[in-house]
Parts: structure tokens; C-alpha cells; sequence
């Protein structure tokens, strides 16, 4: 295996986690075709909309998914690519079930004057992971998003943000990670974060 695959589900915004990838030094493909993401030293799910279109669209390419998670392949989640980890999402009045890689919930945020949650806000991690190195804590990173995890087990949250309420920023289960927020419109900070993933996938 070699370099990094970039699920292209037709909901990701490739584009730029390809670039962020490149400046980092990574070797970055956008596959479509599940049995393509075998071949890869790591897997990147990006993704932005609505929960309930991108679990219809990874479903394709889900038993490949399941396949390099039980393998130990490093996988990361960005927004919407990291809630469907997940087990389930509350939209449209209705449970829609995910890949439930992660136990737990996605659920829209409340109390808030303003959805989406979009701009510039402070993450700070809740213990030490290996995404996270050599970034300072309460560092800010970028958001766009309305619904955020809830996950099972509080051993997963990785960091925390705050919007009206704390949420998860960023979360973790063995060789999978996700995170809410967009590494790679994050400036200098959010390379760091991929250039550490990358560096999980060299040394898993």
C-alpha cells in the first residue's frame, strides 16, 4: 500500500483536502471504487450536506469501509464524513441509521441564535492523541456545520469546541478518527492536523 485515498462519494469537497494534503507532502488519490481503498496506507471520508444523502451514497463502498477499519487502516472523517461514523442521525423528524463505527448519536444543535455553526471557534483537546501533536491547546480551528456527535462512550471524545452548548470537535475509536471541523480551510493549524494523520499512516 502506498499514499492516502480520498473517498469520492460525490460529497466531498475534494478539492481542498487534496491540496491541504499535497502541501503536507502527502501522496493523495481520489477513489470511487471500494476495492480501490485496499491499496492506500490511509483513508480520508471529506464530505458536506445532508446525513441521510451521504450514508445512501457510502453505502456502495461500505463493506470495503468495514473491511480496512477491522484490517487497522487509519481512517479520517471530516464533518459530515466523521458524523456518519456514527450510529444513527435524528433529520426530517426520523432516525437515519450510519456506519455505526462509532456508538452514538448526531443530533442538531439547539439554543443557538444562529445554525449552521460557521466561522473560526477554540478546540480544546480532552487527552492526548496523536492528531493533535505539536498543536497548542484552545487553538482555532474552522467549522460549517448544523448537527454535531454525541458520542456512546465519553472515551472517545478526542476535543471540544463550544457553540451555545460544548461539543465534540473531534473523536476517536482505535484506527478511526474524526473530526468536525475543516483541517484544511484551518490555515497553518489544520495542516498540522493532516500532516499528522499522514504520519499515523507511516507508522501505524
Amino acid at each position: 500500500m502506498a499514499g492516502i485515498s480520498i473517498v469520492d462519494y460525490g460529497l466531498g469537497n475534494l478539492r481542498s483536502v487534496v491540496k491541504g494534503f499535497e502541501k503536507v507532502g502527502g501522496e493523495v488519490d481520489v477513489v470511487e471504487e471500494g476495492s480501490r481503498l485496499l491499496d492506500y496506507d490511509g483513508v480520508v471520508i471529506p464530505g458536506v450536506g445532508a446525513f441521510e444523502d451521504g450514508v445512501k451514497r457510502i453505502r456502495e463502498i461500505d463493506s470495503f469501509l468495514y473491511r480496512l477499519i477491522e484490517d487497522g487502516v487509519p481512517v479520517l472523517g471530516i464533518c459530515l464524513g466523521m458524523q456518519m461514523l456514527l450510529t444513527r442521525s435524528f433529520e426530517s423528524d426520523k432516525w437515519v441509521d450510519g456506519l455505526d463505527v462509532i456508538g452514538g448519536d448526531v443530533v442538531r444543535f439547539k439554543g443557538v441564535r444562529k445554525i449552521p455553526h460557521m466561522g473560526w471557534s477554540k478546540v480544546t483537546p480532552s487527552k492526548k492523541h496523536r492528531l493533535f501533536n505539536g498543536i497548542e491547546d484552545g487553538s482555532y480551528f474552522y467549522f460549517a456545520h448544523s448537527y454535531h456527535v454525541r458520542p456512546k462512550f465519553e472515551k472517545d471524545v478526542v476535543a471540544e469546541s463550544i457553540y451555545g452548548e460544548s461539543f465534540p470537535a473531534a473523536i476517536s475509536r482505535k484506527n478511526v478518527v474524526g473530526v468536525q471541523f475543516h483541517p484544511e480551510k484551518s490555515g497553518k493549524t489544520g495542516l498540522r492536523v493532516l500532516k499528522n494523520f499522514l504520519e499515523i499512516t507511516k507508522n501505524k
